[in-house]
């Protein structure tokens, strides 16, 4: 990829991107068909997609399958500072939407890793019993590969609960931690019924791209490129033979998002702590399996927010106003920009 494809591809996902299920904001998304182009069918390894930057791929046997994870290394753009900043991606995207935090990030001398976990973007979709301590083993692999013994740890919506597993498993790894409107800052357990794995794959299974579009539509204050980026890419796995596996491989993750919830470990995390909010966020990661009574009080991100800080011994809080789910792609200056000032102060 040229320079100037990756300027331009940078600054598209500066803008946008990220989902959970079901969340609360009025759909924005543009009315009307998915474009017959975006129904081309897309293996589920994503390998007509272009990433931003150089992807590379670390083998691994998981209940004795090989597996491989594909990361990006990205070296620093300016006069190199020694530190290194781990960038852990949401659920139904993969680690190509940090693009623009990236270029932030090198262009002060940091190193940026980023990741697809396991069963996700250009990784393997093994069928496995998926736990956040496994694909933070899996993260931790790779950084002992990379020769990384120390590093900022950031994590947006799922990615930030396994940064939490993260952090809370290889404390010696995690010098500081950033987590960006963070799954699990409230147990949807109290409100929400467990649900079979096959109810979870029956969801998955009935997905159509105009579903998943207004299922994309409500994490974000507006309808960014990027969002429609990644609707398109969804759009073409679904009319891929492959997709049983990619909509298993969802399932069981959402199985493990709603079984692990470690909201209360938030008090044992002893280094400092960012925490980023868009205060337009009402998502409600299950709200389809629960009567809208059940969930009313739940969704209030800038509330939970505020309560979580209380219980991190070393924390700070950072709300951005207009920004949805995804801040850092919402408002991708203002997040860069408290992110920056977080690992400054907090760096040796």
């Amino acid at each position: 990829m040229t320079n100037r494809v990756r300027t331009i591809f940078a600054a598209l996902l500066a803008i946008a991107a990220l989902s959970g299920t079901a969340g609360a904001q009025t759909p924005s998304a543009p009315a009307g068909p998915i474009p017959s182009a975006a129904l081309t069918p897309l293996g589920i390894g994503l390998e007509g997609i272009n990433y931003p930057y150089p992807v590379q791929y670390l083998d691994l046997t998981l209940e004795g399958q090989s597996v491989r994870m594909a990361y990006m290394d990205v070296p620093p753009a300016a006069a190199a500072n020694g530190k290194t900043v781990v960038l852990l991606h949401g659920k139904s995207f993969s680690g190509d939407y940090w693009a623009h935090t990236i270029a932030t990030l090198t262009g002060q001398g940091y190193r940026a890793i980023a990741p697809d976990q396991i069963g996700f973007g250009k990784s393997s979709k093994p069928d496995i019993r998926y736990h956040f301590d496994i694909l933070a083993r899996n993260t931790k692999a790779l950084l002992d590969g990379l020769g990384i013994t120390r590093a900022a740890i950031v994590g947006h919506s799922f990615g930030g609960m396994l940064a939490v597993y993260f952090a809370r498993n290889y404390p010696e790894t995690t010098q500081v931690l950033a987590l960006e409107n963070p799954i699990g800052l409230e147990d949807y357990r109290s409100a929400i019924p467990p649900q079979q794995i096959e109810t979870l794959i029956k969801t998955e299974m009935s997905q159509t791209p105009e579903s998943f579009r207004a299922f994309m539509a409500a994490f974000f204050v507006g309808w960014p490129p990027v969002a429609q980026h990644y609707t398109e890419i969804f759009s073409r796995v679904l009319q891929s033979p492959e997709y049983p596996r990619w909509a298993r491989a969802s399932a069981l993750t959402y199985d493990m998002i709603y079984n692990e919830p470690i909201r209360h470990e938030y008090r044992l995390l002893k280094m400092p702590v960012l925490l980023v909010i868009g205060q337009n966020d009402r998502s409600v990661f299950f709200r389809r399996y629960a009567a809208p009574e059940a969930i009313k009080p739940l969704g209030n991100w800038p509330a939970l927010g505020r309560d979580a800080l209380k219980d991190l011994p070393d924390g700070k809080l950072v709300e951005i106003n207009d920004a949805g789910h995804v801040p850092h792609a919402e408002k991708p200056d203002e997040f860069d920009a408290a992110l920056l000032a977080f690992l400054k102060a907090n760096l040796p």
